[in-house]
């Protein structure tokens, strides 16, 4: 298992976890790889990124990945960026990358 610790922080409510987004691909997919470079996980959506479409898609992902209402995953800085930080509330670094298991 690929270790992601690096695209993980603690916070108080749970944990920032940075993504790496590409729009418009063919198939969906989240986690797409770990890029060590940018130290972000990998997350590829089907919609455009044009008016938010590609960054609801990437919530809707990111919550059915990990099991968890999507109400609890907020987008805290990149909105308009293909890399990404996301607040996973109420889940520690572990569980997170329990949950993804990039091999």
């Amino acid at each position: 298992m690929t270790d992601i610790t690096p695209a993980l922080s603690s916070s108080g409510t749970g944990t920032i976890l940075t993504i790496e987004v590409t729009a418009g691909s063919a198939k969906p997919c989240f986690p797409a790889g770990y890029n060590a470079w940018r130290s972000s996980v990998g997350c590829r959506v089907r919609s455009p990124a044009h008016e938010g479409r590609a960054n609801r898609e990437v919530l809707s992902l990111i919550a059915a990945t990990l099991g968890i209402p999507k109400v609890r995953i907020t987008i805290i800085s990149g909105m308009t960026a293909p890399v990404k930080r996301v607040l996973v509330e109420g889940m520690t670094p572990d569980q997170v990358q329990e949950c993804l298991r990039i091999p």
